[in-house]
């Protein structure tokens, strides 16, 4: 496959990071459903991918006014609490059951935002 196709994935994706939207999320199905990553390999690649573009678009966002404090600084902190059992969690799971989960959870997302009700 060579190196186009990952370039376009990761730019494509990056954008979509910019945006807010989860690109990343994007970026781990490109891996495991097309690139043949292992799940476990394309959750570790992603969690590095997020790093460097959220640091990116944050400025942005800070400078729009669009970081509310009180609402990021906890959230940031249950979070935190959260990553670290999750990742404990995740590399305990069979890879199966993992991309189940995963499954699950984007099924899940995709329906909610498909039937959602317009506010307004």
């Amino acid at each position: 496959m060579g190196w186009p196709i990952p370039l376009l994935a990761g730019a494509v994706t990056g954008v979509l990071s910019g945006f807010g939207v989860g690109g990343g999320t994007l970026l781990l199905i490109y891996m495991t459903a097309f690139a043949g990553v292992e799940q476990h390999l394309a959750q570790g690649v992603n969690l590095l991918y997020f790093l460097p573009t959220a640091a990116t678009a944050l400025p942005s966002h800070i400078k729009n006014g669009y970081i509310d404090k009180g609402t990021a600084l906890p959230a940031i902190a249950a979070g935190l609490a959260g990553t670290a059992l999750a990742a404990w969690c995740a590399t305990a799971l069979d890879v199966g059951l993992l991309r189940r989960f995963f499954g699950g959870y984007l099924l899940y997302i995709g329906l909610r935002e498909l039937f959602r009700k317009k506010q307004g």
